[in-house]
């Protein structure tokens, strides 16, 4: 007898319907999975024998033939477990269930339990977009497909419970936003507890404001990873659709933590600089999202710049500047979108101390050069502000002053971020960063003063096409911050001295 259901498959960001159905013939035992399964589905044959067997089913001594359709599609991961051992169950007549409208998902332990899935938010999305009314998930994966509206989510711990719900004797009731609340972490570092070094925390307050790229160089201990690891807590609030974009790619990449129905904190990711260019922008067999991907709608940290291998950091370029990434393979082409902030902190020079005040470089001839030049040209004019930490002072570090809170930081950064998705709601993009050519000259009016001001340091630094668009931008935000819509003379000077550290550090050696 041929019987089927209905599970999901993912395709990068979206997902797809699979139809799952099962035949039982006459003819010696034998199990097969057609339909271009990987290595884990097909291994889903052992689980599920042992889970029939285990609750107290026959397992068919016949010839099983389940497919998993689109033929054409690769299917990948063990959520399939679920929907294969509730068809065998139909087609051998054990269970009679009305599921046309539901959607089944779920690897299988061999006692029955669900264990938890990758990716189904976006299922969930795609499934009461197809206008089914159920969805079955993993207990663990609830949390997340409880935020979508317009479709039944019901939690399942395992095969059990689900075949008593199924079977009219014991519900489960399906789960909403509101069975989780949220609750946000307390555990941020506070810029109150940064002494001095103002002009770096202005930097960071006007990158934070319009999600600016930002790179940090300095001599050791001045603060640079500590100035950074501040960073979220003045970042602005997430909107519902970053919200739901930013947790669908921690889905996917399993990374979602538990009973989290939605990022709602901007992510901040800080690999290692040995991170592998892979690991960084995203791929593998089963291309998966990379860091830039996780930290999408937030920020990305790479401490120690130069130390990162010149393929991962270069490989950066195209992501930082159009937002995403595209992975290509044989079977496709995935794309994840990348919309982040890079905040990137180094040493001006092997030993650290090139530029320092009042210590002397001890690096061999052409160390310091070839050290700061593994970060290249191209890569450094994607980075909107460019910002000296100083060392600190004596006075400074021990002064009883109080230093002005992260909280009051992030109260004027929400303000200048609000304008900013106020003023582009139609152009459906969250920030001045976001901010491409054709929309400049719309947005971004200079007064004479500013426009002359802007000739002139155009000419006098050589500034590139993208150079000058991204002062442009940083003044944008910068005026955002004081509430005036028309860009003046001094938000450019301030804009303009956020480019200006290639020619100390990158041309005076």
């Amino acid at each position: 007898m041929l019987d089927k259901l209905f599970s999901m498959g993912l395709n990068g960001m979206d997902a797809y319907l699979v139809e799952v159905e099962a035949y039982v013939s006459g003819g010696l035992p034998r199990f097969d999975i057609v339909g271009l399964p990987d290595v884990a589905v097909k291994e889903s044959r052992e689980r599920v024998r042992s889970c029939i067997k285990n609750h107290g089913f026959t397992y068919p001594a016949s010839r099983i033939t389940v497919n998993l359709a689109p033929a054409d599609t690769k299917k990948t991961g063990p959520l399939y477990d679920l929907p294969i051992t509730l068809s065998i169950l139909l087609a051998s007549k054990q269970i009679r269930l009305h599921t046309a409208d539901s959607i089944f998902l779920g690897e299988l332990s061999l006692s029955g339990e669900l264990r938890k899935a990758a990716g189904v938010l976006p299922m969930v999305i795609k499934a009461r977009q197809l206008g089914y009314k159920k969805i079955y998930v993993p207990e663990q994966n609830a949390p997340e497909g409880s935020v979508i509206e317009g479709i039944e989510v019901y939690p399942v711990k395992d095969l059990d419970s689900l075949l008593e719900h199924l079977l009219g004797r014991r519900p489960i009731q399906p789960v909403k936003e509101k069975d989780f609340p949220f609750v946000p972490p307390t555990n941020y570092p506070d810029f109150s507890d940064v002494k001095g070094q103002q002009q770096v925390k202005r930097a960071m307050e006007i990158a934070a404001a319009g999600s600016h790229n930002l790179l940090l160089i300095g001599p050791p201990g001045s603060g640079k990873s500590m100035l950074a690891r501040r960073l979220p807590s003045i970042l602005p609030d997430m909107t519902f659709e970053e919200s739901i974009e930013t947790t669908k790619i921690h889905s996917i990449a399993g990374v979602l933590p538990a009973n989290t129905p939605l990022v709602k904190v901007r992510p901040f990711r800080s690999p290692h600089h040995t991170v592998s260019a892979v690991a960084l922008s995203g791929g593998g067999t089963i291309p998966k999202p990379g860091e830039v991907s996780l930290a999408h709608n937030g920020v990305l940290f790479l401490d120690e710049l130069p130390e990162f291998s010149r393929t991962a950091i270069e490989g950066l370029r195209q992501p930082i500047e159009d937002g995403q990434v595209s992975i290509a393979r044989v079977a496709g082409t995935l794309t994840y979108p990348c919309d982040l902030m890079l905040v990137a902190a180094m040493n001006p020079c092997p030993c650290g101390f090139f530029g320092h005040p009042t210590r002397k470089c001890t690096c061999a001839p052409g160390a310091a050069a070839k050290y700061i030049n593994r970060i290249s040209g191209p890569l450094l004019d994607r980075l909107d502000i460019h910002v000296e930490v100083p060392p600190v002072e004596y006075e400074q570090l021990s002064s009883t002053k109080p230093e002005e809170s992260s909280q009051a930081i992030r109260e004027r950064v929400n303000r200048a971020r609000t304008i900013q998705l106020e003023r582009y709601k139609e152009a459906g993009i969250f920030a001045n960063a976001s901010l491409q050519a054709p929309l400049l000259q719309e947005y971004c009016r200079l007064d004479d003063a500013a426009q002359a001001m802007m000739k002139t340091v155009f000419d006098k630094l050589g500034l590139s096409a993208r150079g000058y668009d991204r002062i442009l931008k940083v003044s944008r935000t910068i005026a955002d911050l004081e509430g005036c819509e028309i860009i003046h003379q001094d938000h450019i000077a301030e804009a303009i001295q956020y480019r200006t550290l290639d020619r100390k550090y990158w041309q005076e050696r």
